[in-house]
């Protein structure tokens, strides 16, 4: 279950700088803050849980990782933000790391 709610909690952590980005970029800021709020506090909610079970360092890598990988996703899909080959080989290496972490638990 501890693997379910980092993954929960990953999800929750790309939400909150999708939400203070759109505030910015938007309209409804105070909106868009609110739901970068909820998202931060969920996602400590279950990376909370989460860590009843899965070491600390495990669990935070996982967490940041996951959440920088999707939220750079993010950045190129919906905001257009640069996509090159050193980033993407960036990313690709965060990705693997987590999938090294998850292995090697």
């Amino acid at each position: 279950m501890g693997w379910i709610y980092l993954l929960i909690a990953a999800i929750f952590e790309v939400g909150w700088p999708f939400g203070l980005k759109m505030a910015d970029v938007g309209h409804s800021k105070i909106a868009w803050i609110i739901f970068a709020i909820i998202a931060m506090t969920l996602s400590g909610v279950f990376l909370f849980l989460a860590q009843k079970t899965i070491p600390v360092g495990t669990a935070y890598a996982v967490w940041t990782g996951i959440g920088a990988a999707c939220t750079f996703l993010l950045g190129v899909l919906i905001f257009h933000d640069t996509l090159s080959l050193m980033r993407a080989f960036g990313v690709i290496l965060i990705i693997s790391g987590v999938i090294l972490l998850k292995i090697g638990h």
